[in-house]
């Protein structure tokens, strides 16, 4: 790794390093996270693989999450690869697009969302 992806972040695409997440990569798996909501809460962590701060917040939200035993779902969102997806959660959700952002859905609906230092499992 460069000195200047050390400060900045590479380029290169990395997946969250966690297991309990899932992808969202299609309008279908989208549907199947707000299907899931009147189950239980859900999570969609929007995620810009491109930002540093957005893999930091990632990072420290993951950390988070592997002391919580919360019945809930986590679904990631790798913006940049998926920019349409991210726009159409915007635009159905009817929340302001940010990232990195984390939204929480319950009963097919947003209920909470933050931005960047503000992500944490308090928002749930």
């Amino acid at each position: 790794m460069s000195f200047l992806d050390k400060i900045f972040g590479s380029s290169e695409v990395k997946e969250p390093s966690v297991t309990f997440w899932k992808k969202l990569h299609s309008e279908e798996d989208l549907n199947t996270a707000v299907k899931e909501s009147f189950e239980r809460k859900v999570a969609i962590f929007k995620h810009s693989t491109r930002c540093f701060i957005s893999k930091t917040v990632l990072k420290n939200f993951e950390k988070e999450m592997e002391n919580s035993h919360q019945p809930y779902s986590y679904y990631f969102l790798d913006l940049i690869a998926n920019r349409d997806l991210s726009d159409r959660i915007a635009d159905e959700l009817d929340v302001v697009h940010q990232s990195p952002q984390l939204i929480v859905l319950e009963n097919g609906k947003a209920i909470n969302n933050a931005s960047h230092q503000s992500i944490s499992l308090g928002l749930m």
